[in-house]
């Protein structure tokens, strides 16, 4: 005959604290089953009924017995090592690719690959691979950035974020510039469509059909556009921009414009015409700072949905696919909503500037070695 168990003593937070842990998202199996036993043992029930009704061992729930009554609840979540396979890699070894990875160059190229990292340190490609992906390194992607030199960058900056986050009552914001040389491509042979287990082609060739330059605005409050395509653009298109802005914003309410620094916005003409129509208030972003005028978000998607893969004959052909993007985007037009605030935008580049200033051609930032050594 079994001996009968010593029924388990649990508090009722200590209850409350494996009920909690067993019905969590997060927890592991194994330790949910655990907390199934505890709890079933802590109910008075026996071993040889509580082995049954979960289906393991009975020398499984005494073990669970005894190690709760011995260390408390705590002892359920121990995970064990498991039985697979040992890694073949210590980490010193792994810290040592890593390393390499961002401190080192192959011989005669700009970056490693997954194949010239594993022959250099003398293991597999898939082991090279993990790693990378473990520690998120994509060696074969760069991205680009400008650090402005304007002297006035904090003015600037400030003014413009200013206008997105707080702009003046009764007043409309307007983001303004101009998508210059979009050229009219038509392919020299025509391309597949699209069909299931394969993407559409074209070729990579082409012949260009002339250019044409858009001028556009696009409204913070709603993020309707108004655009216009012109043959150049000069001063003289800016200005017939500026009147039609005027024509379809009538009345007195103030026009704030964003503009870059491009000379065409600052001749003597277009000073001249701008004291004559006080109602258009002028703010221009830091130099290399195209990122603060929203319009190029927009400029980006008329790239992305409209022109890229678009074949177009003449130039009439592309200032109807450009016109007809936008009639479809004010239809249904989506604002782009301004969210960085000032201060972080200027501890963002304050931390961009001290990296470069203390990186020596050919080196390494510092930054990337200190991110590996946390």
């Amino acid at each position: 005959m079994a001996r009968k168990a010593v029924r388990l003593e649990l508090s009722a937070s200590e209850v409350a604290q494996l009920s909690s842990w067993q019905t969590a998202h997060g927890t592991a199996q194994q330790v949910a089953l655990r907390c199934r036993l505890v709890l079933a043992a802590a109910d008075g029930r026996q071993d040889l009924e509580i082995a049954t009704a979960f289906r393991v061992s009975r020398h499984t729930v005494s073990l669970w017995r005894r190690r709760v009554r011995e260390e408390g609840i705590g002892a359920v979540w121990e995970i064990g090592k498991g039985r697979g396979r040992k890694p073949q890699l210590d980490q010193a070894r792994r810290d040592a690719i890593i390393a390499a990875t961002l401190e080192t160059k192959p011989a005669g190229a700009t970056h490693w690959s997954c194949r010239d990292m594993a022959n250099a340190q003398g293991v597999s490609k898939n082991t090279v691979n993990r790693l990378w992906q473990l520690h998120n390194l994509k060696p074969h992607l760069s991205q680009t950035f400008k650090l402005s030199r304007d002297p006035k960058f904090v003015e600037k900056l400030t003014d413009v974020v200013g206008l997105y986050l707080n702009p003046p009552e009764k007043v409309l914001v307007l983001c303004v510039d101009e998508k210059s040389q979009i050229q009219a491509l038509d392919r020299t042979q025509p391309g597949l469509p699209m069909k299931k287990g394969r993407c559409g082609t074209m070729t990579h060739d082409y012949k260009r059909n002339g250019t044409t330059t858009l001028f556009a605005a696009m409204s913070v409050l709603d993020g309707k556009v108004v655009g216009q395509c012109q043959p150049r653009h000069r001063h003289q298109e800016f200005l017939k921009f500026l009147r039609l802005l005027d024509r379809e914003f009538p009345g007195k309410r103030e026009l704030h414009l964003i503009l870059d620094n491009y000379g065409t916005h600052k001749t003597p003409q277009v000073q001249a015409w701008l004291k004559k129509h006080r109602r258009f208030v002028p703010h221009f972003i830091p130099t290399s700072s195209s990122w603060l005028n929203l319009v190029e978000r927009w400029f980006g998607a008329l790239t992305q949905k409209a022109l890229r893969r678009g074949i177009f004959l003449s130039v009439s052909d592309l200032q109807e696919a450009i016109q007809s993007f936008l009639a479809a985007w004010n239809a249904q037009p989506k604002p782009f909503v301004w969210t960085a605030r000032l201060e972080d935008i200027l501890a963002k580049i304050a931390r961009a500037r001290t990296t470069l200033e203390s990186v020596k051609p050919g080196s390494t930032p510092p930054r990337r070695r200190q991110k590996r050594e946390e």
